[in-house]
């Protein structure tokens, strides 16, 4: 009876596994179908009170998360931009054949912070002097690119890019593609808030944490209030 009754709860053991991670598994498919246009994604969300800026700087976990510490900035968003295919995803991203790069939608208030010094946190975050690349990660969707969106913010970062040259800040001259908004499609959502979901993930200890922790180190003086060592 002991037997009998132990190969039962083996088989209900197993029945439910398997169930458990079948439904793992459309879990993840359903969270990489999420890629959507960015309006949709904020709908209902009252961002028009907060200006835009849309930047590429390498792994948007990497930029999500230096961006997310500073004050004024209320909502970072990866996703990719700079390309035509609607509705790209990122194992298509990952082929480096789309125009797309991996890009952050940045929503803030202009009252707290302005342009010019998201574009100053910018070029700290990421190196503008390497074309399609970023450390490890090689690829056009990995490129370093501004999408403004007014003549105004194209005169900022034009003239902002010309004094870093001229600085000598950098060893190599900046590469950063200077573009006209398009469109921005959010990422799927396991890649939204992943540097904050995965600290021990090694790209993230690696790669993704020196360059916050310069960001943090640089601009101590804007970070939120929460972030202040």
């Amino acid at each position: 009876m002991k037997k009998i009754l132990f190969s039962l709860f083996i088989a209900v053991f197993a029945f439910q596994a398997c169930n458990s991670q079948q439904s793992m598994s459309n879990d993840k498919k359903e969270k990489k179908s999420e890629v959507m246009k960015i309006s949709d994604y904020v709908k209902g969300k009252n961002y028009d009170k907060y200006a835009v800026a849309t930047f590429a700087g390498g792994c948007f976990w990497c930029t999500e998360a230096s961006f997310e510490r500073i004050k004024g900035v209320e909502d970072v968003i990866s996703g990719y931009s700079g390309g035509t295919k609607p509705y790209p995803t990122y194992e298509e991203i990952g082929t480096g054949r789309l125009r797309h790069a991996e890009a952050i939608q940045i929503y803030y208030d202009p009252n707290v912070i302005d342009y010019q010094k998201l574009l100053e946190v910018f070029f700290v975050a990421h190196d503008p002097t390497t074309p399609n690349r970023q450390g490890p990660d090689v690829g056009p969707q990995y490129r370093s690119a501004i999408y403004y969106r007014t003549g105004e913010e194209k005169a900022l970062i034009d003239a902002y890019i010309k004094k870093l040259n001229a600085s000598g800040k950098f060893d190599n001259p900046i590469v950063t593609e200077v573009a006209p908004y398009t469109e921005f499609y959010t990422a799927e959502g396991y890649h939204q808030d992943y540097y904050e979901l995965h600290p021990n993930n090694s790209y993230i200890a690696n790669v993704s944490r020196p360059k916050v922790e310069k960001v943090m180190k640089e601009f101590k003086d804007i970070l939120k209030e929460e972030y202040k060592k």
